[in-house]
C-alpha cells in the first residue's frame, strides 16, 4: 500500500501539470545559509503569477493536500519572477 506522502506527491504532480506548471526542482541536495532550513524543496514554474495561484486553488491540488492529512509541515510560496 502506498504511503500518504507517496499518494500526495503523485496527486500534486498531476495537479501541477494539469494547471500548466513545469517542475524545475524536486528534492535533491540542499545547502541552507543564514536562517534557511535545509528541507526538501520543490520549485515549479508557471507562465504567470495568476496561473500559479489558480493551480494552487484548483480542486485537484486541494485533493493532494487532503491526502497528507496534516502528515507534514509545509511552507508554500508563490513568488512573481522577473524577465
Amino acid at each position: 500500500m502506498p504511503s500518504t506522502v507517496h499518494v500526495h506527491n503523485k496527486l500534486a504532480r498531476l495537479a501541477v501539470k494539469a494547471g500548466g506548471g513545469r517542475v524545475l526542482v524536486r528534492g535533491g541536495r540542499v545547502v541552507a545559509y543564514d536562517a534557511g532550513i535545509a528541507e526538501r524543496t520543490v520549485l515549479v514554474e508557471f507562465d504567470s503569477f495568476e496561473q500559479a495561484v489558480a493551480a494552487r486553488e484548483r480542486a485537484a491540488y486541494q485533493e493532494a493536500l487532503v491526502a497528507l492529512s496534516g502528515g507534514v509541515e509545509r511552507e508554500f510560496r508563490i513568488v512573481e519572477g522577473i524577465d
